[in-house]
């Protein structure tokens, strides 16, 4: 099935055909004749699968063909997304789907100053991409109107969540239309996402797209069992072994995300970091030229897990695995885009056997695990496992005075035993 045989019009044909694009994702082939049809729609679907397109295009299409744009602009669609990136990078969508439409849109987030985001309400907007805390800081000084909102669009719900944006969303919900077409597009349905969409759609359709493992299965994975201070030393062999390619790293701090590039620089491989504590503007300059070539190595906390798209991105790696299981499919979702492959290695030191269990669990994979390389555990590495019975004023490790007066040492056992978690 072709774009055109969904009844995608010409204008948005002619900018997809630029693209390269005329197959729709499952994702797309599914939900354009729904939303095409003015239903609202309940998406299950992770990032890498094509969603932003498939919300997209047909509110650029209805907006088209519905509004002939006489006198001023006012905001017909609102799309909300949890972060600064993401929302960069949808509007990005809607400019490059809408090309020959000539509807006009605009992204606002905080972390910036907002003039630039004011002058272009005030110049007019047909579709407005916005994170929710500045959605609301702007519409409390009366710079944004929600009254002629015609389609509303809440993605990644589940982050939002997580980030605790619940009281936002809430507050902007309040202020929509009732009568309106909404979108409530999730990579996980939890049981809040679930109440949570049944306060903002209708009468709904649903579309799930395998949500835990589309991603996952097209992947290729390995896993690297290595001691915390020995990742360091294995990160810089691989980028070193493969100096051409664009290498997106996660790291689960941003005090570590910044310790990598630190000593990535000692070892003479440039890289610089992305997180919460940076300015927007040298996130999105680091970002620029990472999507450029001009940057190889770009490491990144979970913030921007899903707000990074990077065409032929091919190599994700995992320097901390992350506590949150859901989280390991969006950031090797970076790799894999759409119809694309990838690879994504993964670094587990003793510490992260458990969350690598949950991750293995999530997916129903066991990652391939590569035992040849330097930096591979002895067998009999110990590490400190208090029992949790065990109350001592003394740390693990700490000598301690004995029943008979003598200076002993807790006792260290080894979790790399064969089969051992």
């Amino acid at each position: 099935m072709t774009f055109k045989e969904l009844g995608v019009i010409e204008p948005i044909l002619k900018a997809l055909s630029n693209e390269g694009y005329t197959h729709p994702t499952p994702i797309q082939a599914k939900s354009l004749p729904i939303l095409l049809r003015n239903k609202d729609l309940l998406g299950c679907a992770q990032t890498g699968t094509g969603k932003t397109a498939a919300f997209a295009i047909p509110i650029l299409q209805q907006i088209y063909k519905n509004n002939q744009h006489k006198g001023t602009r006012k905001i017909k669609a609102l799309v909300v997304t949890p972060t600064r990136e993401l929302a960069i990078q949808i509007g990005e969508s809607f400019t490059t789907y809408g090309q020959y439409t000539g509807l006009r849109n605009t992204v606002i987030f905080g972390g910036v100053k907002q003039g630039k985001q004011t002058n272009a309400l005030r110049g007019g907007v047909d579709i407005l991409v916005a994170t929710p805390g500045r959605l609301l800081d702007l519409m409390n000084q009366g710079y944004i109107s929600l009254r002629d909102i015609e389609y509303a669009v809440l993605d990644e719900a589940d982050q939002m969540l997580d980030m605790g944006f619940i009281h936002d969303i809430r507050k902007i919900i309040a202020k929509l239309p009732k009568d309106r077409q909404s979108l409530f597009f999730s990579a996980t349905m939890p049981k809040a996402i679930v109440e949570l969409s049944r306060k903002i759609l209708g009468d709904f359709e649903k579309v799930t797209i395998a949500p835990e493992k589309a991603t996952a299965d097209k992947v290729e994975q390995a896993l690297y069992y290595v001691s915390k201070k020995d990742k360091i030393n294995l990160l810089t062999l691989l980028l070193k072994e493969q100096p051409t390619k664009s290498v997106l790293i996660f790291s689960r701090t941003k005090h570590g995300a910044n310790k990598i590039v630190k000593l990535l620089s000692k070892a003479e491989i440039t890289s610089e970091a992305i997180h919460g504590n940076k300015s927007q503007t040298a996130r999105q300059k680091a970002l620029g030229k990472f999507k450029n070539g001009q940057l190889k190595v770009l490491v990144a906390t979970d913030i921007a897990a899903r707000g990074i798209d990077v065409e032929e991105l091919s190599l994700v790696i995992n320097y901390d695995l992350p506590n949150v299981p859901e989280t390991y499919v969006h950031r090797i979702g970076r790799t894999g885009r759409a119809a694309a492959s990838g690879i994504a290695l993964s670094f587990c030191c003793i510490d992260e056997r458990p969350y690598l269990k949950d991750i293995q669990k999530l997916i129903n994979q066991q990652i391939p695990v590569i035992n040849e390389h330097p930096y591979v555990p002895a067998p009999n590495e110990e590490v400190r496992t208090p029992k949790k019975t065990q109350r001592s004023s003394s740390r693990p490790g700490k000598s301690r005075k004995n029943k008979n007066g003598n200076r002993s040492r807790n006792k260290r056992s080894s979790n790399f035993k064969k089969g051992r978690d």
